[in-house]
């Protein structure tokens, strides 16, 4: 190797190149054009140390390039801080180029035209530093770089990205301004829109800055409805969201849209319509296989109805699609998290925030995990980020507010349920919400009665709030009305909770064959409730009256039989105890 930088450094400084003739750096360049980023590596990489053993072997234009092509092959490589490292290089070569051409007078040299034409772009390189600052999560150094372009020369995509910094830095004003230059510049650009939307921008504004195009373009007749569509969502009035989405999926031209099915999805999931929510995610899926969007939400939904076997093979699906999103880890995590397994669910949830730090599923899954393991203020600073990032999500706010009454803040949740009702309106999600804080009281017992009887006047199939009835009425030993309820609320729907909790009733009135069957229920939509699993032996221990009275006329009758009776007793709890303990190992 010594030899060939000897044999180099006798070598006079490469020429500029001639028509018709290919010098080096040429040859590096049409290599990076090619994607052949290892091949670029190496030979840049080489070329470099010679040019520091002999720095007149390269023009300074021509070492400007080689640092630009050798820290773009490390960007490929993912090794953003030795990219970073030779971007700035390159910066620093191009200004004392560009001083040096300021003061060398132009020579007339043909050649020079050419070459000065294929550098690569000052701006561009800055765009790069920019997303390895990113990549390294140093967000506050990617805006820097980025702040120090001047306007008038800033592309579309470094406006996007400044946007997008800005937004989540909590700078709206600047990020505003940025999305706005982006719509001026690519009135199209629909992830700018949203941005604006998600900034409380209104929609008609935003639709002004798309009028032209969509009078101009034809069919973009539909550009105006969306747009109408997500300010809605934004806004957090999920039922007129899903009306408008619904007019727009039933166009003959956007029917089947896989991202108006994801968003259709995640808006029934916000208003608490769980069963329509899983059934359009099912057919995104499938229209689809390779999905990843909101198949955290999916997954979730999946776990809270009991079907784990799903959320694991929902998994390893996404994890062989990428494991470089936050969604498989969120959705393992689930499955954890459902089975028990907090610790894990933990780690997974800070996985799936280390790969995106705005997935607010993950911080709920993560928050929800150190809630369950007693550490409570971590759990509440993850479900406040929640709520900063998605503040339309009721979710986020019932996380927070469980984490207060978990810790006896009683007052801190109702003020946090107080303020939700008054932001989100009063619908049966937000009347349910402020009914459970008040129920930690005694002495707003009745003002929670209220307050889920309007929940249920509004929506009499809304799980949450038939569950918190009955809890009410178990309080006060109106078991006969609990009945009533839940019966009514399972006419038209199927839940584990609400079998389980029926069941609990029925045995408070002694109904102990009717309970029997709909623990067997619950436990046959979620073979992992810990409680009905509990209501069901319970009852086996304790018999009715009727019944042992029987088993004493056999005892009295058969005197060898009660051995086997006992002996099959036993062979059947222990059946029970090996399949408890199968659960709680999962």
């Amino acid at each position: 190797m010594t030899s060939v930088y000897r044999l180099f450094a006798l070598l006079p400084p490469l020429p500029a190149a001639l028509p018709g003739r290919m010098n080096v750096i040429d040859h590096v360049r049409d290599m990076a054009a090619a994607g052949l980023h290892s091949n670029v590596r190496l030979l840049s990489s080489l070329l470099l140390t010679m040019s520091n053993n002999n720095p007149e072997l390269f023009s300074p234009s021509q070492k400007y390039q080689l640092l630009v092509y050798h820290a773009d092959s490390l960007f490929h490589d993912k090794e953003y801080r030795n990219a970073v490292s030779k971007y700035t290089m390159a910066l620093q070569q191009k200004k004392a180029l560009s001083k040096t051409s300021k003061v060398r007078p132009s020579t007339g040299n043909s050649a020079s035209t050419p070459q000065s034409q294929c550098l690569p772009s000052e701006i561009e390189v800055k765009y790069k530093m920019a997303e390895c600052y990113t990549m390294l999560k140093q967000d506050k150094d990617a805006i820097a770089i980025l702040d120090g372009i001047p306007s008038r020369q800033r592309t579309p995509k470094i406006n996007m990205m400044l946007a997008n910094l800005y937004k989540k830095a909590g700078q709206e004003r600047p990020s505003v301004t940025s999305y706005k230059e982006v719509l001026r510049q690519c009135p199209l650009a629909l992830d700018a829109i949203l941005g604006l939307l998600s900034l409380s921008v209104k929609g008609a504004e935003v639709a002004s800055m798309t009028m032209n195009v969509i009078q101009t373009v034809p069919n973009l007749d539909w550009l105006s409805v969306w747009i109408k569509a997500y300010a809605f969502v934004h806004t957090g009035d999920n039922s007129r969201a899903i009306n408008t989405i619904c007019s727009l999926e039933k166009k003959s031209l956007l029917r089947d849209n896989v991202d108006l099915l994801g968003s259709l999805a995640d808006l029934y999931f916000r208003a608490g319509d769980n069963k329509n929510s899983v059934l359009k995610f099912e057919q995104a899926q499938m229209l689809d296989p390779y999905l990843i969007k909101g198949m955290d939400v999916y997954g979730y939904l999946l776990a809270r109805e009991g079907r784990l076997e799903d959320v694991e093979n929902l998994g390893c699906r996404l994890f062989n699609i990428s494991d470089q999103h936050a969604e498989p880890w969120v959705v393992s995590g689930c499955h954890s998290f459902y089975s028990k397994r907090y610790s894990r669910a933990l780690y997974l949830g800070a996985k799936a925030i280390q790969l995106n730090s705005n997935s607010v599923q993950a911080l709920l899954l993560k928050g929800a995990a150190l809630r369950n393991m007693g550490r409570v203020q971590e759990a509440i600073i993850h479900f406040r980020e929640a709520i900063r990032l998605a503040p339309c999500r009721l979710d986020c706010y019932e996380g927070l507010i469980e984490c207060y009454l978990a810790s006896n803040s009683i007052r801190e949740a109702m003020v946090m349920a107080n303020n939700v009702y008054k932001t989100l309106g009063a619908n049966a999600q937000t009347l349910t919400l402020l009914a459970t804080v008040c129920l930690e009281d005694p002495v707003t017992q009745e003002k929670a009665k209220t307050l889920l009887d309007k929940a249920l006047t509004q929506r009499p199939d809304y799980i949450k709030a038939v569950v918190k009835k009955a809890e009410l009425l178990s309080r006060e030993q109106k078991y006969e009305d609990g009945i009533a309820l839940l019966r009514n609320a399972l006419a038209n729907q199927s839940d584990c909770v609400l079998h389980r909790i029926l069941g609990d009733f029925l045995v408070a009135v002694n109904e102990y064959q009717e309970a029997m069957d709909q623990y067997s229920i619950a436990l046959s939509l979620d073979p992992n409730d810990q409680k009905s699993l509990e209501g069901m032996q319970k009852m086996e221990k304790e018999e009715s009256p009727t019944d042992a009275t029987q088993e004493e006329d056999v005892d009295d009758m058969e005197g060898s039989g009660e051995e086997g009776d006992l002996e099959g007793s036993d062979s059947e709890a222990a059946q029970w105890a090996d399949q408890e303990q199968w659960f709680g190992m999962q």
